[in-house]
Formats: C-alpha cells, sequence, structure tokens
C-alpha cells in the first residue's frame, strides 16, 4: 500500500513549525518518528493533506533532570529514555515500561511525544504518564499551556490537544518517599501490541498505611484507564495480599471496559486486569516498603 499524496515541510524551528500547523489547522499532521503515522498513512486509515516533520527541530530532543523529576522533550527518541541511568534514578517507572514497547527496532525510532500524542489505547507511555501525574507542555502559535495526563486523553486515539497546537515536553515527576512502582503486561509475544497491561504507583505513610495508590490499565478501554476507585479504596489500609486483591478485582470487574479482537475476548482482558492488577500492586508496595527508613 502506499499513503494517499501529501505535502511535506521539514521545518528547522519550532516557531516555524508551530507557524505551519497554524496555517494548515486539522489538514496538517506533525511527524515525529513515525512508528504509528506512517503505516496508518500506508493503509490510508490516515490521510493528512499536510506532513511537518519535526526530526530537524533540534530544541525538542532533549532529556534533562528539573525541577520536581526527569523533563523530555517530545523528540526524545525512546531508547534514549531506555538507555538513560537518569531515567532510571529520577522516573524508574517510566524507565521499567520502556522494553516493553515494540521491538528495539521501532524504540530507535519513536519517540517520547508522539506515543503520547498518538494516544493508542493499546500504548504503554499514556498509563504510565498517568500513574506518575506527569504534564504535557503544548503550545500553539497563539498560546502555550500545561495539561495534566490524566486529562490529555479524552477518547479513542484523542487528546485535549486543539488543531494548531503541538506537545513540546513532559514532566514526569520523581517519585515521592516510601512509594513504590510496577509495570507488566501480557503480550502473545513479546513486541506485539499487549493484551492488557497495567502500571501501579503505592505510596506509604510513616506508619506504613498506603497514603495514595495509583493503578492504570491500557488496551482495556478507549485509552488509557485510571481505576480510581480500586486506587480510593486502598488509602489508609495496610498493603496485605487480601487487600490488594481486592483492589485489582473491583478494578477489573468494575472499572474497565473491554472488547474483543482476534487476539483476546472481553473476559479473557478481565481475567489479564485482575491478574496483573494484584502483580503489579504487591510489587510496588513491596519497592514502598524498601524505600521506608530502617
Amino acid at each position: 500500500m502506499k499513503p494517499a499524496a501529501f505535502d511535506y515541510h521539514a521545518p528547522r524551528t519550532l516557531e516555524e513549525a508551530l507557524d505551519l500547523l497554524a496555517a494548515y489547522g486539522e489538514d496538517a499532521k506533525p511527524l515525529a518518528g513515525g512508528q504509528s503515522l506512517v503505516p496508518t498513512m500506508n493503509f490510508r486509515l490516515a490521510q493528512p493533506e499536510v506532513l511537518v516533520d519535526l526530526n530537524s527541530i533540534e530544541e525538542l530532543f532533549f532529556m534533562r533532570e528539573g525541577e520536581g523529576g526527569l523533563h523530555c522533550g517530545a523528540m526524545t527518541r525512546q531508547r534514549t529514555v531506555e538507555r538513560s541511568a537518569m531515567a532510571k534514578q529520577v522516573a524508574p517507572l517510566l524507565y521499567e515500561a520502556m522494553p516493553h514497547i515494540a521491538h528495539a527496532q521501532i524504540r530507535n525510532r519513536g519517540t517520547i511525544g508522539g506515543s503520547l500524542a498518538h494516544a493508542d489505547p493499546a500504548a504503554e507511555l499514556p498509563a504510565v504518564a498517568i500513574a506518575l501525574d506527569a504534564s504535557m507542555y503544548v503550545r500553539s502559535v497563539t498560546d502555550a499551556r500545561w495539561i495534566a495526563a490524566r486529562d490529555f486523553y479524552v477518547g479513542l486515539f484523542a487528546t485535549a490537544m486543539e488543531p494548531g497546537e503541538l506537545l513540546i515536553e513532559v514532566a514526569f515527576p520523581r517519585p515521592r518517599p516510601r512509594s513504590g512502582w510496577s509495570f507488566e503486561e501480557v503480550a502473545r509475544q513479546h513486541g506485539n501490541y499487549a493484551m492488557c497491561g497495567a502500571a501501579a504507583v503505592v505510596e506509604l505513610s510513616d506508619r506504613g498505611v498506603i497514603e495514595r495508590a495509583r493503578l492504570v490499565f491500557l488496551s482495556v478501554g478507549e485509552g488509557p484507564v485510571a481505576a480510581d476507585q480500586a486506587a480510593a479504596m486502598l488509602v489508609g489500609e495496610r498493603p496485605t495480599a487480601t487487600v490488594l486483591r481486592a483492589a485489582a478485582e473491583e478494578a477489573a470487574t468494575k472499572e474497565i471496559d473491554p472488547v474483543g479482537d482476534i487476539h483476546a475476548g472481553p473476559a479473557y482482558r478481565r481475567h489479564l486486569a485482575r491478574v496483573i492488577g494484584e502483580r503489579v500492586l504487591n510489587s510496588a508496595a513491596a519497592r514502598a516498603f524498601e524505600a521506608c527508613p530502617t
């Protein structure tokens, strides 16, 4: 298959890119790593009239430790994060999730911002971003704003960005004291789309009870699914196996809405959510205990 005809622009500055997006509006599509966009164009599922290639804009390629956590430019390659000692220390949940994204060849080209903005419900990074309370910085010619990851996803392959806006930077907060994290997913073959996955963060008080928790699933809804009821059940509780299992059960039975496909039906995805949810909560809680002062 070949894509439909399109005009191509390769701006060298962010301002030039924003001008192009403003000029062409909904007819334009930014090109980051292209690992999702190009295949959908080849199948003509996406037919943008204009491509704005971001790969020559150096100011979008960065990763640094800043106030509160890890800051990644939208064009930061996924492989860069996967190999980064800074990411491992400052954003360990993000670091842990990276090897689950497709294959190494894809991660060599794929970008942090591209994956987040594409909003694939089976993608790992949106779920991780919500679990970490990440924030997205977006700009247009006339405006700039931060959007909380929880508010960034509004539907199937849909985000809160307006036409003309571009994702510039993502801020992943540093783990709080006495906190733990975990990420797991199940796919038929490593590198395939996950049938179900989950990211969890558990924060303990100085008394060893759960002060805050987040449990976010992927591939079980129209976007990343935050299991808020399950997380609320955990607050004030000691992270025993029984308590964590009950939270995973709550999430799997009441908070997700999986659909079936050739890989797994809804019932099986709920089963996976129950199992994976319990695993990541247990692992996150164990790490939180390890982080507690002795």
